[in-house]
């Protein structure tokens, strides 16, 4: 080989690897509708990924709510355009959602793109994303349960012993009693997610259905809503709450959680996806426990409803796209990275190792963190906290929140609103493809 052949070989590989050294990383875009604090946790980690290699650099986006996020989806997907994944929030029938053509589920992509040591925190933390062959249908980054927060400075004021937070609904109101008369709350107790907390969590914290058949899990032909006796009881006490002062913020959305973040509402009930703005609340003494239960319905209490939402895959990008998405979704799997997102936002632990991880301080700070989480971690798998199914669950939200409005309000007697919400419920969870009338209040975590 001559003198300017070897020259020109050796430009040659120095000018591929060049150009290979500068390649342009793979994009891969990320659409959510989080909170503030949890949307820049999101983005803290999106960076830190980006820093750490440059074969993929992921893009977030941010929208006010899901319904903006669809309706950008819907134009995105015209113009073929599409972002890699999209945080979806729970429908309570994410196989219809599987079944989209706009959707890859999680499932099929692991099967091409396996992350190592992916090993679930708990049965119940992907239940929520898993169809009935147990296959994951999106990656449950944002997976949460319905918490209560309370005051501690408040309960001290109150003279109450803030080490004991109250385990049943009876003697939590003995405690705003005192929060309200000692402590000079005007909202001693607040509610977010009024529907997760006082209907569907009714039912799982009491052991007792939600929908029968079997909450649903079951294919029946004719499902209903359970609003037996346990549901009428709860809704007239809450009724009478708000006429003794006791109960004087509700709503569907998050509202109630600022709220408690200036000290207004000295005990709210929430999803623990509030845990982050608390925790970035300056001057916050806080701690949390389960939600309560009635002890002349279970003895002992059963598991919250998980819940919350995930991140899906949208379908039509390359091999090249999808490897560099399944790449950040095992970044974000690492058990530090989870464990640093599940401490500093709430939703629950991603993987076992991420729960091993977690900071022993975290769960010292915040009174009560530990327990539940191991609670949650010891569950047993009763029939009636596993889950439930039902169609158009979005649109029967709306109900369900109307008539509890209206309920508190005093517009219509507790159990009148129950048989109102069931009757108009009926005909939706019977069909698969009803429109939607109205979208349910953005729940932002």
């Amino acid at each position: 080989m001559s003198y300017f052949t070897r020259i020109s070989a050796f430009l040659g590989a120095a000018l591929l690897a060049a150009c290979s050294a500068h390649a342009s990383p793979v994009e891969v875009e990320v659409w959510l509708t989080l909170s503030p604090t949890n949307q820049n946790e999101f983005e803290k980690l999106a960076k830190q990924f980006n820093n750490e290699q440059s074969e993929t650099k992921v893009i977030v986006k941010s929208f006010a709510n899901q319904a903006a996020l669809r309706t950008e989806e819907a134009k995105a997907a015209a113009a073929k355009r599409k972002p890699n994944l999209i945080q979806l929030d729970d429908n309570r029938s994410p196989e219809l959602i599987a079944q989209h053509k706009e959707i890859v589920p999680l499932y099929d992509l692991l099967k091409q793109y396996p992350i190592a040591d992916l090993n679930w925190f708990l049965p119940q933390t992907t239940g929520f994303m898993r169809n009935n062959k147990q296959q994951l249908l999106a990656f449950p980054f944002m997976a949460e349960i319905p918490l209560m927060f309370y005051n501690i400075d408040g309960y001290k004021k109150a003279g109450l012993d803030p080490q004991k937070a109250p385990a049943t609904w009876i003697a939590l109101q003995g405690d705003l009693i005192a929060l309200r008369d000692k402590a000079d709350y005007e909202c001693p107790y607040g509610t977010s997610q009024q529907v997760s907390v006082h209907l569907e969590n009714l039912a799982s914290i009491n052991d007792v259905l939600y929908v029968t058949p079997d909450n649903g899990l079951v294919p029946a032909k004719q499902p209903m809503l359970n609003f037996d006796s346990v549901f009428m009881r709860h809704l007239s006490i809450m009724v009478s709450w708000q006429r003794s002062w006791l109960f004087t913020q509700n709503t569907n959305g998050n509202e109630a959680d600022a709220m408690f973040a200036k000290n207004k509402c000295a005990v709210v009930t929430t999803g623990s996806g509030a845990l982050g703005e608390m925790l970035n609340t300056r001057g916050l003494n806080f701690g949390v426990a389960p939600l309560p239960h009635y002890q002349q319905v279970t003895e002992k209490p059963g598991s919250p409803f998980v819940s919350g939402s995930a991140l899906w895959a949208i379908a039509g990008h390359s091999k090249e796209d999808n490897k560099a998405t399944m790449s950040f979704l095992a970044y974000l799997s690492k058990p530090v990275v989870a464990a640093a997102w599940h401490q500093r936002t709430g939703f629950l632990p991603l993987t076992d190792a991420a729960y091993r991880t977690a900071d022993v301080a975290f769960y010292d700070k915040v009174p009560g963190a530990r327990n539940v989480i191991e609670s949650m971690r010891a569950a047993n798998s009763s029939k009636n906290s596993r889950g439930f199914r039902i169609k158009n669950y979005p649109q029967i939200e709306v109900i369900l929140s109307r008539e509890f409005d209206a309920a508190i309000s005093g517009k219509t007697p507790p159990v009148a609103a129950l048989n109102i919400a069931m009757d108009e419920a009926k005909p939706l969870m019977q069909d698969p493809l009803a429109p939607t009338k109205a979208a349910p209040v953005s729940k932002k975590k």
